[in-house]
């Protein structure tokens, strides 16, 4: 079976590239912990103690 290009230069590129050291400290919230957070900061923000207010929908004609 033919090989495109030599086995002895296999991973070439690989090798030559620069090392990138990553941030592993980072981590990155989920979907569901940072709407967790949005949800407990609108919370803290609001202002009226009855609540978000009525909602009425519109009738469509």
């Amino acid at each position: 079976m033919p090989t495109h290009g030599s086995l002895t230069k296999a991973g070439k590129v690989r090798n030559q590239t620069p090392k990138v050291v990553s941030d592993t400290n980072k981590k990155t919230t989920g979907p569901r912990r940072k709407n967790n957070q949005k949800y407990k900061k609108m919370l803290k923000n609001d202002q009226n103690p009855f609540g978000r207010g009525r909602r009425r929908r519109r009738r469509r004609r």
